[in-house]
This record gives C-alpha cells, structure tokens and sequence, in this order.
C-alpha cells in the first residue's frame, strides 16, 4: 500500500533529543525551544515567534490575545478543521461561516463583506494546503472595519502571498508541526504575534496567565498570576526533533514541490478535458506543495476513485466535512446555504504526498486516476 502520509525524518532527531537530554532540563523556556524560534523569525521574517504544544493551542491562544467573547462574531470559512472555530467558541463567540471560492477551498473576500456586523470582532483566514488568500483585499476589509485579522496558517511553512511569508500578514497567525506537515515533531506549532501591543500579553498567556518570563529577564521581582494563560511550552524532546527537520527544509520543499509538479502535469489533461478540477494557484500565491488534491463531479464519483485507488494499494482520502453542516452547529446555524463548501467537502480527493514518496510512486498513481476516468 502507497500510504496517504509517511511522516519526514531528516536523520538527525535522535541526535539532537540526546543532546537535548544531556542539559538534564527538559521543561521551560529552553535554548533549545528559542533556537527553533529565532530559527522561524530569521528565515521568514515573522515578529515574535512563540513555539506552541499544537497548532491548537496557537489558536485558543489567539482567541484569548484578540480579546474575544460573549456576544462577538468570528467570520471564517467553513471548509476547515475543527480547532479553527472551536478556539473562538470556547470563548463564547458565535461563530458566522463564510463559503469558499469556487475554484478554490479558500474563504471568498467577496463573502466576507456581506457577514460583517457590528458585533464581529474578527475574521480567521485558512490558507486551505498553503496557498494564500486574497489577503490584500481582505486587509482593506479589517482595517475597514477596525478587525482583527487572524491567520489560521496551518499548513502553511515556507508559502507566501506575493512576497510575504504566509503568517506574516495577519495581526496573530497559528502553524502546525503535526506529523502530516512538511516538517513536524509529531505534535506542535507555533503563535507568531505580529502585531506589537499584543507581545506582551501573549508572552504571559503562554506562561499559564503568569509573568515568569519577565521575572526571568529580572524585570519584576517575583512572578504571579496576572491574566488567564495556558500550558503551552513544548518539551525540550518535541523541539530538538523540530530543530533536526528545520534544518532541512530547503531540500524538503524542493523534493515536495517536484513531486507536487510530477501529479500536475500528468493530470492536468484530465483537467482540460472537464473530468476533474486540479488546485488553482492565485498569481499572488506561492505553492509550498502541502498537498496535491483534485475535485470530482459529485460525492458519487469521489466515493468510488477512493475505493478503486484502494483497490491499487494506493490510499487517497477526502478532506474537512464542512462545519456549518456539522451536527454540533446545526441548531445554531441560520439556514445559509454554502454551496462551494460543500462541493468541497463531497467531491475533493487528497492524493499521496510526502518527502518519501518517487516519481515512480506518482507515476503510478496517476496511471490508476486515470485508468478510473478511462473507465467511467
């Protein structure tokens, strides 16, 4: 079986978690937890980087920092994973789900606007498989209307909208390190604050609501309890793996990105002649190849090119089933339909991709999609 995901080794884990282990330190504001860092902030000019336990740990992180509550509203797409609305509904927000693009999973700018009220405090993007959204034109929605705009960049390590790194734009931004990521440590992420009035908040809500990291720096005599906060330190063992792949993520991208290349052009004439739609790329968008996807006619079609790729030994998957749908929100939702989304979520088909997969593995793999087609 060609697995959907085989998680990246670089070579060296075991080497830097022993070293890791020889500090004899392995909870805290480490070294090495601030290499992995400075690491982020020098190579993707992010403001301030705070490595996280998850990427859902960044985002309740970001709910708290935006100050949302009771009564507000939260504008985000409804393609995407749970953790993007449950940090902002854990604070009591209402959530109000836009529809995707048509060509694309990413939230409609266009959507956006016709969703603001006075009562919403701020619009989460999803950058759906690293590539960006329309983030100038939703730029001018926020500063608009005075928003806080908040990147869910998940998947999104080494993209960029034009020039900008992805997580860069936004007033917070929330990565993942989770093992089916282009680089991972198993579980993990990262907050990157770039907004700077909202620094010194986040330093304390990182430290369980306390201001140890100050009293740390000498800054205050003591440290106590100050704010609400959570236990989000990675251990020293998560971080010296995650500095080990860090390390490589030139010659990750590079291998990523040809095999990405590789399933494009060899479908891309299943594409030209209507049988499927491949990902689009926005000319403002770079493509770090998270993953290679494509959107069947119905949910009928999608069900049956799994089923038949399994049948390969080749194991392709669907996607988010969309949130406005689910069963927890349905008795809150007003009845919109969101017709993108939810092509999305029935027709969209996420082939194999990871560092150790060949040209050959996709060859393979097309041949099969294809003799599908050739069938039906």
């Amino acid at each position: 079986m060609i697995p959907f995901n085989k998680p990246y080794y670089s070579g060296d884990e075991k080497d830097y978690i022993a070293k890791a282990m020889d500090t004899k330190t392995l909870t805290g504001d480490l070294e090495i937890i601030r290499m992995c860092e400075s690491f982020l902030e020098n190579k993707y000019n992010f403001k301030k980087v705070f490595l996280t336990n998850s990427c859902t740990m960044a985002l309740e992180m970001a709910a708290v920092l935006a100050n949302v509550g009771v009564g507000d509203e939260v504008i985000m797409p409804s393609f995407t994973f749970v953790s993007t609305a449950n940090a902002f509904a854990l604070r009591g927000a209402k959530i109000v789900f836009a529809d995707s693009k048509i060509d694309h999973p990413n939230m409609d700018e266009n959507e956006i606007k016709k969703l603001i009220t006075p009562k919403t405090k701020a619009i989460v993007v999803v950058h759906y498989a690293g590539i960006a959204c329309n983030m100038d034109a939703i730029k001018i929605i926020t500063q608009k209307h005075n928003l806080i705009l908040i990147e869910d960049a998940a998947q999104c390590i080494a993209s960029y909208h034009n020039n900008e790194a992805l997580g860069t734009i936004g007033d917070i931004a929330c990565f993942s390190f989770h093992e089916t990521k282009n680089i991972h440590c198993g579980e993990g992420g990262f907050i990157s604050i770039n907004n700077p009035s909202l620094l010194e908040r986040a330093e304390i809500i990182r430290h369980k609501g306390t201001n140890r990291a100050a009293f740390s720096r000498a800054e205050v005599n003591k440290y106590e309890w100050v704010d609400i906060g959570f236990s989000s330190l990675p251990s020293a063992i998560t971080a010296a793996f995650l500095y080990a792949q860090m390390e490589q993520i030139d010659s990750v991208q590079k291998k990523r990105i040809g095999l990405w290349n590789s399933y494009f052009k060899n479908l891309n004439f299943l594409q030209e002649s209507q049988k499927v739609q491949l990902p689009s790329i926005p000319e403002y968008a770079s493509n770090n190849a998270h993953l290679f996807c494509l959107i069947c006619k119905n949910e009928q079609e999608r069900n049956s090119l799994i089923e038949f790729l399994k049948s390969k030994e080749i194991q392709a998957v669907f996607h988010y089933q969309s949130l406005h749908n689910s069963p927890f929100y349905q008795s809150k939702q007003e009845g919109r339909e969101l017709p993108n989304a939810e092509k999305f979520s029935n027709c969209l088909v996420r082939l194999p991709l990871y560092f150790d997969l060949e040209v050959k593995d996709v060859d393979y793999i097309c041949d099969s999609v294809i003799s599908f087609y050739d069938c039906i």
